[in-house]
């Protein structure tokens, strides 16, 4: 049988053909846009999301045998507010992880509500990027359009009801809303008291590989499918990457260099960080798992190389950071381009360069980019050794794992080794791993990973280099603080 793998990014869409053994039979992205109405914001439309899907699927099919595709799973990105009216039209352009606009909220809900509340409730602090703060803000800004809301959904569950017609979420992804018991994995009636929304509001919950109906008659046939396609629930983009990573079961842990950035601890026990810098959230593969997230990552290298210096050629700019250069950068970068979530949680932080002299160059700026988000993921790291947690190797994914350069600094600034999997595709892989599970080729997640998942190459620290990586990072911590009473002036 075939299964595809949908991964609902930010900026495209990406989907895999995949056989019964985990095979990879084909590959399509399409690209949508991301407007930025005012600084700091960040939306899109999601009629785009669906038109790329439907004909990524099409093209991803043109040459296969339609009747053997079996079940559909979505990776998504997570926490974007996608809002519907009573005949499940769109409201409003959704507004996206990275959007900055919510402070104020985010600020009454850590303030006046509380974060003892939010965290006894939810298991988790208000974030800019989360989904509640969002809510707040469209009922303040935008009344009339907040009273037109019947359904809340996230981005891909906004795919998956438009190929089946169901409303519905999987505990992974509703995690980073700010409105599920994480624990309990219900929703929470304070939060959503706290919010102005009802139950019935809400999409209902499932399991990441539980199926939550079959692709409607009419997207079938226009998309010339079988009759009985089974769509599953399918995950948030971290967790399914997870899955696609074989970070699944108790202290795994995955790296993802994406357009954000994140560390993804996964346990089989529920557990909170008692400061709230990791995220607590449930876990695609059926448990739970803490995460901290930088919104700012492989977008940092995309930012520097094209915006900057107006230049593609990725390969050629990383030939001067030699072996030598290593470990031995004085310039150094804060990489919160969209201000930054864990651990810091400060929407008004920004990149920054520092230590530049009239002898530095493009590399030197470069490299200090590669170098500042992998310190930035360190800072999680550090708040996940401080819980007692011992992680002593992880996967690494994402577009900017493809750099071998990047990959070796990030294993000497951690000081653990970073396996690559064989399957790179994370989240559009994971989704393929849970359709596989809800359609019956696998008794679990936990299974299906160990069956599918394979690592292809490991970087190994060097110890003199992460000695002197440890010295570079005890500059960088002192570097945010410094700087924080400037980042939050109004100039």
């Amino acid at each position: 049988m075939l299964y595809i793998g949908v991964d609902l990014g930010t900026s495209a869409v990406k989907l895999l053909l995949v056989n019964e053994h985990g095979d990879i039979l084909g590959e399509v992205s399409k690209e949508y846009p991301v407007y930025y109405p005012q600084s700091g914001w960040s939306e899109q439309n999601p009629a785009d999301w669906w038109e790329a899907v439907k004909s990524g699927i099409a093209e991803l099919t043109a040459d296969c045998d339609k009747e053997q595709i079996a079940g559909i799973g979505a990776g998504g990105q997570m926490h974007g507010l996608v809002v519907l009216d009573k005949n499940d039209e769109v409201i409003r352009p959704a507004i996206l992880w990275n959007d900055g606009r919510t402070q104020k909220q985010v600020d009454y809900l850590n303030g006046v509500i509380g974060k003892d509340v939010l965290s006894q409730n939810t298991a988790n602090i208000a974030f800019a990027g989360f989904t509640a703060p969002k809510i707040l803000w469209m009922k303040e800004n935008e009344p009339e359009l907040f009273a037109k809301i019947k359904k809340i959904m996230l981005p891909k569950d906004y795919i998956n009801y438009m190929l089946t017609g169901v409303h519905s979420c999987d505990y992974s992804d509703a995690s980073g809303m700010l409105l599920l018991d994480v624990k309990n994995k219900c929703w929470s009636d304070k939060m959503l008291e706290i919010c102005f929304v009802t139950k019935e509001q809400m999409p209902s919950l499932y399991e990441s590989s539980d199926i939550i109906g079959t692709v409607k008659a009419d997207i079938a046939s226009e998309l010339g499918l079988g009759e009985n396609v089974k769509v599953v629930a399918g995950a948030g983009d971290n967790a399914a990457a997870a899955i696609g990573t074989g970070t699944v079961g108790n202290g795994k842990c995955n790296i993802s260099l994406g357009t954000s950035g994140t560390i993804f601890i996964s346990s089989t026990n529920f557990g909170v960080d008692p400061n709230n810098a990791l995220h607590a959230f449930a876990h695609a593969d059926g448990c739970y798992h803490l995460m901290g997230c930088m919104l700012s990552a492989a977008s940092c290298n995309k930012w520097f190389m094209e915006d900057i210096l107006h230049d593609t050629d990725y390969k050629s700019n990383q030939a001067p950071i030699t072996e030598d250069k290593l470990g031995r950068n004085n310039v150094f970068f804060l990489p919160y381009l969209m201000g930054e979530r864990s651990p810091i949680n400060d929407t008004s932080a920004r990149g920054t360069f520092l230590g530049m002299s009239m002898d530095t160059t493009r590399a030197d700026m470069l490299q200090a980019v590669f170098e500042g988000v992998a310190f930035a993921i360190r800072d999680s790291f550090e708040v996940a050794k401080s819980l007692g947690i011992d992680i002593a190797r992880s996967n690494i994914c994402g577009g900017g794992a493809k750099s071998e350069l990047w990959k070796k600094i990030m294993a000497n600034i951690l000081g653990i080794p970073l396996d690559t999997v064989k399957t790179e595709q994370g989240p559009g892989y994971g989704g393929a791993i849970l359709a596989m599970v809800g359609c019956g080729e696998f008794e679990s997640v936990v299974a299906a990973c160990e069956s599918l998942v394979e690592i292809s190459d490991t970087v190994y620290p060097d110890e003199k280099l992460s000695s002197l990586y440890d010295e570079k990072y005890g500059t960088f911590k002192e570097i945010y603080p410094s700087l924080k009473a400037i980042f939050n002036k109004e100039i």
